[in-house]
């Protein structure tokens, strides 16, 4: 798709050397025509008008249009009266080769252009529903930003970010997740990854861990997810420990050799069992007797449907655990904002990480962010998309009851994932294969598994956030005797 420049005319970088043999109008079709044919200027971009570019380059604006015309005639730019000098679309022509004039032909699609149709639904697991961003809302927040942020709150500021979300944050945290929050502990980050490695960097930099733990199934292997490969990079070793359907078995993980542990206990990923009572105190206790620490990935608290919500776990052992959230789930991943809430002894040492990795994220979005908070939006947009996925998750089972009712569905009393078991034996890339030569996107449990098992009980991890409620049916009857 080609570039649409705002403004009445866009700017065009073309140099003519005067002190050349070469008269100025032959230098500025040839400099032109090179664009064209090299890239630089792509089918459907907008030319500088022949007055802009004339005043631009210093010459007469009747040598522009002489020039215009020219390559208007050879085919590399095409004109209506009224409208734009446009750049032509020469993808047809040999490399070289002068384009006829006339319209040009679109070059024809190749084989797997054609055999790639749009699928009918893509159950891709931790996506929300993106087209239901609260643009409104976040444009309106943005400009109250713009329009009261003081002149001096420009500048880099604090590292840890802007005080003002820092401070609502806070606020927000002890509401809605029962947290022990205190907006001097909080460090602002770009999302989980840059968030998880602060942790990690300021943690080995004070020599504290050499060894973390993984949940399994979990984030998966170095080879399926950057986390893992950037917490290897960093030289710390890695372990996996098991989940069950009480969580993370925390039994398992007191005999490893780990300092620190990932946990996600209000909603595990990918098999959305919740941490049991016995099992958050088991986890605080080995934090504790053992100097351990715990980085909890809040990632999708604020979607619960049939139960009460669950607090963060940092709410029993704050000393110990470092809270992780984002706005990826409740907003959009595009909207890149994060947090960290460090144990007091740790803060200023993930702050003085975030100092050497960037100087500090977006203060004009932390604003908009605090906006959102503060005015009730982001609340109002959370229980509008609670409706939505609740009426997705119902589309799915339902799906399920009627094409598929031999298969068990787990995980669905939060966020927007369930976890669909196949029969004993089945080959989850195969089931995927087919499924997607049928349209539909699968994705199976296998890559969230740090310690790859074949013997493990396949399954499919089923993301109906970004799923439209209607695709829902059409897709899981067309896949229906691939899952049972």
């Amino acid at each position: 798709m080609a570039i649409e420049w705002s403004g009445l005319s866009p700017g065009l970088l073309v140099r003519l050397d005067r002190s050349a043999s070469d008269p100025l109008r032959a230098q500025l079709e040839a400099s032109l025509r090179e664009a064209i044919r090299g890239g630089r200027l792509r089918a459907g971009e907008r030319l500088p008008s022949s007055r802009e570019l004339a005043r631009a380059l210093g010459v007469s604006r009747g040598m522009v249009q002489e020039c215009y015309g020219q390559l208007l005639a050879e085919g590399y730019l095409t004109s209506r009266t009224g409208s734009a000098t446009r750049v032509a679309d020469i993808s047809g022509q040999q490399a070289g080769d002068q384009p006829a004039a006339g319209p040009a032909v679109a070059s024809p699609a190749s084989p797997r252009q054609l055999q790639e149709r749009p699928l009918i639904a893509d159950f891709q697991p931790g996506v929300p529903d993106l087209s239901s961003f609260p643009r409104t809302d976040w444009a309106w927040a943005i400009k109250q930003a713009c329009t009261e942020v003081a002149a001096a709150d420009l500048g880099y500021g604090d590292p840890r970010g802007s005080p003002v979300l820092r401070e609502v944050l806070a606020g927000y945290l002890r509401r809605v997740r029962a947290a022990a929050a205190s907006p001097a502990r909080i460090t602002i980050c770009t999302g989980f990854a840059q968030g998880i490695n602060l942790v990690l960097r300021a943690l080995v930099r004070q020599g504290d861990v050499t060894c973390v733990a993984f949940e399994d199934p979990g984030y998966g292997s170095a080879q399926a997810d950057e986390t893992i490969r950037a917490v290897l990079a960093m030289g710390i070793g890695v372990t996996y420990v098991p989940v069950d359907e009480q969580g993370l078995v925390v039994g398992e993980l007191a005999a490893s050799r780990a300092q620190a542990v990932v946990v996600t206990p209000a909603h595990q990923s990918p098999t959305g069992v919740v941490l049991s009572p016995a099992r958050r105190q088991a986890l605080t206790d080995w934090a504790r007797r053992g100097g351990g620490y715990v980085i909890e990935d809040d990632y999708d608290s604020e979607f619960r449907y049939d139960k009460e919500p669950v607090g963060a776990l940092q709410g029993l052992a704050p000393d110990q655990v470092f809270l992780l959230g984002t706005t990826s789930k409740a907003l959009a991943p595009a909207v890149r904002l994060g947090w960290v809430h460090a144990p007091a002894a740790l803060a200023a040492a993930v702050a003085a990480e975030k100092e050497m990795s960037d100087r500090g994220s977006c203060t004009l979005d932390q604003l908009a962010l605090a906006t959102l908070l503060t005015t009730g939006r982001y609340d109002r947009h959370l229980r509008r998309m609670r409706i939505v996925y609740a009426a997705r998750r119902t589309a799915l089972t339902d799906a399920f009851a009627r094409h598929a009712s031999r298969v068990q569905l787990t995980g669905l009393a939060a966020g927007f994932q369930a976890v669909a078991a196949l029969p004993p034996g089945a080959d989850e890339t195969a089931v995927i294969a087919a499924a997607r030569d049928r349209r539909v996107g699968l994705h199976g449990i296998g890559g969230y598994r740090g310690n790859p098992d074949p013997a493990a009980p396949p399954a499919l991890v089923m993301g109906f956030g970004n799923v439209r409620e209607r695709a829902i049916e059409p897709a899981i009857a067309a896949v229906a005797d691939l899952l049972s």
